[in-house]
């Protein structure tokens, strides 16, 4: 029965799409805009909205992209390029 289980959870896993496993262009955006924003406050602490929005980077990247942006443009930081 284990061996049963064990190739039924097999079969699932390559069922899968690659798709499923791999990060949309707004996520990894929204990654490398935290971590700029993390280099820019090396030693300072991070605001609250920021914070919620890195949070967000994998569920709801749409609306935590321009909280980013936002904030790294008033403290005059470039921008990481968008692919």
């Amino acid at each position: 029965m284990k061996s049963a289980i064990k190739a039924a959870v097999i079969a699932a896993a390559f069922a899968l799409p690659a798709a499923a496993f791999a990060q949309s262009a707004d996520q990894k955006y929204c990654k490398a805009l935290s971590s700029k924003y993390r280099e820019y406050q090396r030693a300072g602490s991070i605001d609250g909205e920021v914070a919620a929005a890195m949070g967000q980077c994998d569920s709801n990247a749409a609306a935590a992209i321009p909280v980013l942006e936002k904030h790294l443009k008033a403290g005059k930081v470039p921008l990481p390029p968008r692919t």
